[in-house]
This record gives C-alpha cells, sequence and structure tokens, in this order.
C-alpha cells in the first residue's frame, strides 16, 4: 500500500489540454503519410491530366490540319473542273452565234455529243429556248427541270454559270447535277436561250469519289442556299436531311473551321462559284486512340493510387507495430523497474523484519528451555513463538518477491516438481475444473531451490484454477524452449539460451489492462472477497528472478489467461542428497566469535550459542571483531558475522578475517539473500549462508558442518 501511494503521489500532472495537443498530434503524425500519398498522386495525376490535355490538343490540330487540306484540295479540284465546263460553254455559245452548231438536222445531236465528249465534267447537253422547250439534245436522256437552277435562269447573265438542283437519271438513275449558261441569239433561235449541261454528281467530287476515305470522314458539295450537290460517306436521306454539317453549311459564308462536342466540320467556299465544300469527321474516331490513352493513364493512376495506398498501410502498420512494440518495451521496463524497486524496498523491510523477528525467536527459544514443562509461561511462550514463525513465514514470501529468499541452489528436475504439485492439486479440485497436463521433456533440469520452485508452480496453478470461477480446463504444459535472440516478455525481458518454460492456460475472464499493470506488485489483488492476499504472483515473480529467468503473460478480457515461466536450463548433473537436521547438535566448547551490528542480537546469539556448548565472543563493531582475529588468527574456531553492516559488510569481513587466518570457517547470516549474495559468500571464502531469523537447530548444524 506504501508503496502504491508513493507511485500514486509520484504521477506526473497530466492536465485534459496537454492530453488533447498530444492526440491531435498523433493523429496529425499519422495523416501526414496518407496526405503524402494524396499530394504525390496529385501531383502524377496533374502531369498526367495535362500530358492527355496537350495530346488531345494535338490530335485535334493535326486533324483540323488534314481536314482543311481535304477541303482545299477538294475545293481547287471543284474549281478546275468548273472552270473547264465554262469554257467548253463559251465555245458552244460561239457556235450557236456564228450558226456554226446547227439545232435541226440529222446531225445536230451528233455534233452536240461530240461537243459534250469534249467537256471533262458533262456527261449530256441540252439547247433551250427563252420559252423553254428543248431544241436539240446530245442524247435521249431526260433533261432537267428548268425551275431548279441558282441563279435562277430568266436572270441568268450572259457568261454566268448557273448551277441545277441534283435530280435522278441515267442508268440506274444516277444523280445527275445540271450546269447552265445563257446565249444571246442563234440563227435558229433568235431569241436566244440556255445551253445546259448535266454531269454526275460524283464527278463533282472528282478523285475523291474513288478515294478509300476513312468511314467516318464525310465529304460533301453544297450550293449556296444548302442544297447538297454531292457527298461521299453521306448518311441515308433521313438522316442527311437534319445532319449537322448541313446546317453549318448553310450557315457559314466565309471559309473556316466549324465543329460541336461530336463533330470536326471544315466549311470551304469555291472561288467565284456559289458552292461551298464541307468536309466533317467523328470527334470520337479523331480522338479514339486517346481515349484509349487516357483509360490506360486512368488504369495506370488508380492502380499507382492503390500501390501507394497499400505501400503506407504496410509502411503504417509495420510503423504501428514497431510503435506498440517499443510501448510495450516501455511498459514492460516500466513494470520491471517499479517491481526491482518494490523488490529493494520488500527486501530492506523484510531484513528488517527478520533482525526483529531474529531477536524474538530466538529469546523466547531459550525462554521456552527455561520454562517449566506444560506452565502458562511456556503455553504463553509457545503463542509468541508462533506468531514469530508466521512472521518469518510471511518475511520469507516477501523475499521471495524480492529475489531474495533462496537459500539452497541444487540441480533438480523441474518435472518432477511440477507433477508433484499437480498430484497434490488434482486431490482438491472443485467440480467444474478440469487439470490437463501436457508434461513434453522428461526432466527439465534447472538450478535453485526446489521448494521455492515447488512454491512458484504451487501459486501459479493456484492463481489459474482460482481465475476460473465458471469451471473450465486449467491446461498445464512443460516444453523446451530455445531463445536465438532478446525477447521482450510481458514482465521482463528474456536472454538468448536455452529454457524450460512451464505455461499454465485457464478459460477465465482474463487479465484487463489495469491489472497487467500491477499483476505482480505484492498485496495486489483483485480477489480481495475471496480471500486473496496478493503475494502469490508476486511470489511467482520474485522465484522466477531469482532462478534468471522471465515471466511472460497473454490474456484478453474473456479469453482466457496463459502464463509462461521460463527457468534457464541447467547442463549440470542433478544433486543427490539434501542435508536435514532435526534437532540441536551440541558444540563441545569451541571458541565462536559472533558479530552483529544489532546489540540486542549479539546478546541473544551469545546465549544461544553458550547454550548449544561453545565459548562465544559477541560484537557489534566489525571492524573490532577483524582486529581480534589479526591478534591471535588461532583463537576462534569460526567466525560467524552477519552480513549487513555500516562501513564493513558480512562478506568483506569473512574475506580480510580469511586473508589473516586463511583455515578459519565463516558463517555469514542475512536477512536479504539471494543468488547474488550466494555468490558474494562463496567468493569470500565463507562456507555456508543462513538466513534470518536463525532458529538454533539450524545454527547448530551449521557450526556442526563447519567443524567437522
Amino acid at each position: 500500500m506504501i508503496c502504491r501511494r508513493l507511485e500514486e503521489v509520484n504521477l506526473p500532472n497530466d492536465p485534459a489540454g496537454a492530453r488533447g495537443e498530444r492526440r491531435a498530434r498523433d493523429v496529425a503524425l499519422r495523416l501526414r503519410p496518407w496526405l503524402g500519398v494524396l499530394a504525390v498522386w496529385l501531383a502524377v495525376g496533374a502531369i498526367a491530366g495535362f500530358a492527355l490535355f496537350k495530346a488531345r490538343q494535338d490530335a485535334v490540330r493535326s486533324e483540323k490540319r488534314e481536314l482543311g487540306l481535304l477541303s482545299l484540295a477538294l475545293a481547287d479540284e471543284i474549281d478546275r473542273g468548273l472552270a473547264a465546263t465554262e469554257e467548253g460553254f463559251a465555245v458552244i455559245r460561239g457556235e450557236l452565234h456564228d450558226g456554226r452548231l446547227a439545232l435541226s438536222g440529222k446531225d445536230a445531236s451528233l455534233q452536240l455529243r461530240t461537243r459534250a465528249d469534249l467537256m471533262p465534267l458533262i456527261a449530256s447537253l441540252w439547247v433551250f429556248d427563252r420559252q423553254g422547250r428543248l431544241l436539240m439534245g446530245s442524247d435521249a436522256s431526260q433533261p432537267p427541270e428548268l425551275t431548279g437552277f441558282a441563279p435562277t435562269l430568266d436572270r441568268l447573265q450572259e457568261g454566268s454559270l448557273s448551277i441545277g438542283r441534283p435530280y435522278p437519271d441515267g442508268p440506274g438513275h444516277q444523280t445527275q447535277v445540271a450546269f447552265a449558261v445563257r446565249f444571246a441569239d442563234a440563227p435558229e433561235a433568235a431569241d436566244g436561250g440556255w445551253v445546259v449541261g448535266a454531269a454526275p454528281s460524283s464527278a463533282l467530287l472528282g478523285a475523291f469519289s474513288s478515294t478509300s476515305l476513312a468511314p467516318d470522314v464525310r465529304v460533301a458539295v453544297f450550293r449556296d442556299d444548302g442544297t447538297l450537290l454531292a457527298a461521299a460517306n453521306a448518311p441515308s436521306d433521313d438522316e442527311s436531311r437534319n445532319a449537322p454539317w448541313r446546317d453549318t453549311a448553310r450557315a457559314v459564308a466565309t471559309p473556316s473551321m466549324q465543329g460541336d462536342e461530336d463533330n470536326l466540320v471544315w466549311v470551304r467556299s469555291v472561288p467565284r462559284h456559289p458552292i461551298r465544300v464541307v468536309v466533317e469527321r467523328s470527334l470520337g474516331s479523331v480522338l479514339a486512340e486517346w481515349f484509349g490513352a487516357t483509360q490506360l493513364t486512368c488504369g495506370a493512376l488508380v492502380l499507382l493510387l492503390g500501390v501507394m495506398l497499400a505501400a503506407v498501410h504496410l509502411v503504417s502498420r509495420a510503423d504501428r507495430r514497431r510503435a506498440q512494440a517499443q510501448l510495450d518495451l516501455q511498459a514492460q521496463r516500466s513494470r520491471a523497474n517499479r517491481l526491482e524497486s518494490l523488490g529493494t524496498l520488500a527486501g530492506g523491510v523484510a531484513h528488517d523484519f527478520n533482525n526483529v523477528l531474529a531477536g524474538i525467536i530466538g529469546f523466547a527459544e531459550m525462554a521456552q528451555d527455561a520454562a517449566p514443562p506444560d506452565s502458562d509461561q511456556a503455553r504463553h511462550l509457545g503463542k509468541a513463538m508462533e506468531a514469530a514463525l508466521r512472521g518469518k513465514a510471511l518475511a520469507s514470501r516477501i523475499l521471495a518477491f524480492s529475489a531474495g529468499g533462496a537459500q539452497a541452489r541444487t540441480v533438480f528436475a523441474l518435472r518432477s516438481i511440477v507433477e508433484e504439485v499437480l498430484d497434490l492439486i488434482t486431490a482438491s479440485l472443485r467440480p467444474g475444473i478440469v487439470l490437463e497436463r501436457a508434461l513434453d521433456i522428461s526432466g527439465g533440469r534447472v538450478r535453485g531451490d526446489p521448494m521455492q520452485a515447488f512454491e512458484a508452480v504451487l501459486n501459479l496453478c493456484d492463481n489459474a484454477i482460482r481465475g476460473s470461477p465458471n469451471g473450465g480446463i486449467v491446461k498445464v504444459r512443460l516444453t523446451s524452449a530455445v531463445v536465438g535472440e532478446p525477447r521482450v516478455l510481458s514482465h521482463s525481458e528474456l536472454a538468448p539460451g536455452d529454457y524450460v518454460a512451464l505455461a499454465v492456460m485457464d478459460q477465465g475472464p482474463g487479465v484487463g489492462p489495469a491489472a497487467m499493470e500491477h499483476l505482480f506488485e505484492p498485496f495486489y489483488t483483485t480477489r480481495k472477497s475471496e480471500g486473496g492476499t496478493g503475494m502469490g504472483l508476486a511470489v511467482v515473480r520474485g522465484v522466477v528472478a531469482e532462478f534468471g529467468g522471465g515471466v511472460d503473460v497473454r490474456s484478453e478480457p474473456g479469453g482466457g489467461a496463459t502464463f509462461t515461466l521460463y527457468f534457464p536450463e541447467s547442463q549440470a548433473s542433478l544433486t543427490v542428497g539434501a542435508w536435514q537436521a532435526e534437532t540441536a547438535l551440541p558444540g563441545n566448547r569451541q571458541a565462536v566469535l559472533f558479530v552483529d551490528d544489532e546489540p540486542e542480537l549479539v546478546e541473544m546469539g551469545i546465549e544461544m550459542l553458550r547454550g548449544l556448548g561453545y565459548e562465544p565472543t559477541g560484537v557489534s563493531d566489525p571492524l573490532e571483531a577483524l582486529a581480534r582475529i589479526q591478534d591471535d588468527p588461532s583463537r576462534y574456531a569460526a567466525l560467524i558475522t552477519d552480513e549487513s553492516m555500516p562501513g564493513v559488510s558480512g562478506t568483506e569481513l569473512a574475506s580480510r578475517a580469511r586473508r589473516a587466518a586463511p583455515n578459519l570457517p565463516v558463517l555469514v547470516v542475512s536477512g536479504y539473500g539471494g543468488a547474488l549474495l550466494a555468490q558474494r559468500v562463496a567468493a569470500a571464502g565463507a562456507a555456508q549462508l543462513l538466513t534470518k531469523p536463525v532458529h538454533r537447530v539450524s545454527l547448530a548444524a551449521a557450526l556442526k558442518t563447519l567443524l567437522a
């Protein structure tokens, strides 16, 4: 409770404003890579869009240039054809005026046919008088109506060319276009008349009528009033009446490039004639390749966005995992530091408590020896001894948590300890609990205190059973584990090496995040109503730390919990035999030097040793004890010293005393043990290590062994 209070007092002040700023900063950091990807993708999209825009402009510009050249070539060919037609008409007018071309007689049609054959555009010729009567024709083909010309024949000036409306005639009713010129007078037509020639409409297109144009390129020739004279790749009649290029041809009076959202249209006038040439192409056909490139580019952009988003997602997930791993590592280190601090505090408290208990137990044992049997005094002293022994047990559990309570380090098989615990638990399982064991290794040798290991395994299994209030399966598994690189566990770090892993799994409600933070703290429990003391898991953690292993906890709320203990595997041979004393063995009046910084414990030690048959000398200053040994190295048969003393520790005193008296046996007593202390004791040359409070039987046995 004191530790938790200190922790709460030391919590940093974290106002809501700071938390809000930190949360906003975290959100900004999470959004930054996504915004970066979006910005890069938009930049690439803008570049691609600009390139596509330029490509579209270039495609449209190139097609306009080609359509313009096509319309220019067609207009020039029509102009040359009409110029040749006008020259032929001029010759015929002159012959009519001079009487060289007869309008009657058997040779008149033949002469007119000859004139028609000499005109490249004209297929048939007719001569009409001013009343519209046919005077002569070059052949038997149907002449055109004289009412469809523009300009009208009655207003036609001599030397000008009038163009008629197309009409069907000839084989297969081929569409013909008529042209007419006026002649003033002739011997056989004093009032004058008109020379009319007909040409196939396809002849106006010249070579373009036979050119293999693209299916979507339409070429048409119109009169200025919008009358269609000739067309290539033209739509059907119903479509032609509403064709956009017809409306354009009627509306445009000057050569220009026109168009709408579906078509490109070029309109060009034929010089000196009321004729417009229209060239049209579908914009969709012009941009077919561009549309394909656009679709490909859009697909590539979508794919690029998907790849970039996937990459950012993977990188972000990796960053989150790395950040989570760092948070887990920080949390684990924080837990380890907190538990280490608690262990240090607990070990110090247990040490002082053991010093107090040492005096209580020592004097109580001597008082019991002096008390009359079956007296009230003996009974009261017995009760005091029981209370002191309970205090000793509590101090031992606290020392186990602080990784300082091991007294014996032997090599033993962990499997035998686990089997013994499981056999003990199985006999007292409550209904609804099923205990499964999967002990996959035959032995599993470890080095440490087997009693501590027994208590750790028992506490862990008991915790799993208590953590399953609704019953279920508790599975205990013992396996070998090889750790190739440093591993971060939930509550410790594991160095590389070979381990014996003990996993205990339950199907209870699991461990919540709040409980996970304080899981191994002493006196912390979530089952106070069930009599929990909060020392079981604390002892487990301390014992595993004493063995040099680690603890890992995996749990999800509602999904049970798995506690895994890692014990370093030992390759040494099993320790055979264990010495155990049951009665106090008396001494033979040997001189023993007893050293402790507590005067009361010095007094208690002198009386206890004297009662065991020794000649004790007690001092509370380790330097005085060292001086006594240096003055007379052979005086004392043994040295008993406390470890934690001001100025000079017990191990240092033992080391310096052994240099003065190499054959002097040394027994170190401490209220705070552990593997490190055992190593220091062995390095100092001391023969044994006992933990406080020391029973008279244990002290007598240790001295007997030292002096043997």
